[in-house]
């Protein structure tokens, strides 16, 4: 285990004023679905339009499905948000006559921007052609737009303090301006102790590094044809780690993910049942490789997975074990609710 201070300095603890969270390398997430839904329904009822036609003002709120939070990681503040949302409106001709219709929001989410949302308004079955229609079409839709984007830039700019932790030697770091594109209990059963290896690996110009290897065992809800695609395809890596990633599942493909952070080569590849790979962390020494072993054993509706990791450096057991369990095991389940 490596001394006090010493180490890869995204999981050791040191001497500053948050104590916690080091570099503000760690995942840390903030569910903020409860107060967007709030906040939403807020911002939408007060919407109202006029003019020559009438008045319209939305009335009720009958849909709002999705979700809301925020991340950080290495100081870096990431913004996850999807909504669909339905709500009635309420329009009151020049003449006195009422009418009501709906307007629906289906992709409000982190990946358009607000010019980009569909937005449709429609009268309800019932109801016979009005001038209010087109009204809510030009100034109904345009205040939605509006309103929809204060939402997101309150979720950016005030419900995102104290996500980023402030170090020791320096201020609080400011959350980023606007940026398109942008863990549930584990089972894990952690493998005693560390067994070091007899013979330690060779390092640059020939130095020998001590070893250890370690194993873990994790149970996900899903099939093994489910899981073993969680690891090898490049697109449910990027969803899990939520970070561009480069993966090419093959014998002999290459990966790298969590910014370079992670790179390896897959070595065997048995559809559904194994994965072996050669596995780094960008800090270890100059062309050091682990041997990593996935065994997948499906029981049912769930899957055991049996994890061996051969030839870590003896000094960084404890932060690869670390690594795994909450960068992989944890946020597959958290991401795919396996």
């Amino acid at each position: 285990m490596a001394k006090w201070g010493e180490g890869d300095p995204r999981w050791i603890v040191e001497e500053r004023a948050d104590a916690t969270n080091v570099n503000n390398w760690h995942w840390t997430e903030r569910d903020v679905s409860g107060w967007s839904s709030e906040r939403l329904h807020q911002l939408l009822l007060a919407v109202r339009v006029e003019g020559s036609e009438g008045v319209c003002q939305l009335t009720d709120i009958s849909k709002l499905d999705g979700e809301a939070s925020i991340n950080n990681r290495k100081g870096k503040l990431i913004f996850f948000y999807e909504w669909q949302l339905r709500a009635g409106w309420l329009g009151t001709s020049s003449s006195g006559v009422k009418f009501r219709g709906t307007i629906e929001v289906l992709n409000l989410s982190e990946e358009n921007n607000m010019e980009d949302l569909d937005i449709t308004v429609s009268l309800c079955k019932d109801q016979p052609n009005t001038p209010l229609l087109n009204l809510m079409k030009k100034s109904g839709v345009q205040e939605v737009r509006r309103v929809l984007g204060e939402y997101v830039h309150q979720l950016r700019s005030e419900f995102s303090q104290g996500m980023i932790l402030p170090t020791a030697t320096g201020p609080t770091p400011t959350p980023p301006q606007d940026k398109k594109n942008q863990i549930k209990t584990s089972k894990t059963q952690i493998s005693p102790a560390p067994t070091c290896s007899c013979s330690p690996a060779p390092g640059p110009a020939g130095v020998r590094i001590p070893t250890c290897s370690f194993s873990l065992r994790e149970t996900f809800l899903t099939s093994a044809d489910e899981l073993y695609r969680t690891f090898i395809n490049q697109e449910f890596v990027q969803v899990f780690t939520r970070s561009v990633a480069a993966v090419d599942g093959r014998r002999g493909g290459k990966f790298q993910l969590l910014d370079g952070s992670i790179s390896g080569e897959f070595t065997q590849l048995v559809p559904n049942q194994h994965i072996e790979m050669r596995w780094r962390f960008r800090t270890w020494p100059s062309e050091h490789f682990a041997t990593v072993s996935l065994q997948l054993e499906e029981r049912g509706d769930e899957t055991e997975l049996r994890m061996e990791c051969r030839g870590v450096p003896l000094a960084e057991e404890d932060s690869t074990r670390e690594g795994w369990t909450r960068f992989y095991f944890q946020a597959i389940k958290q991401m795919f609710g396996y």
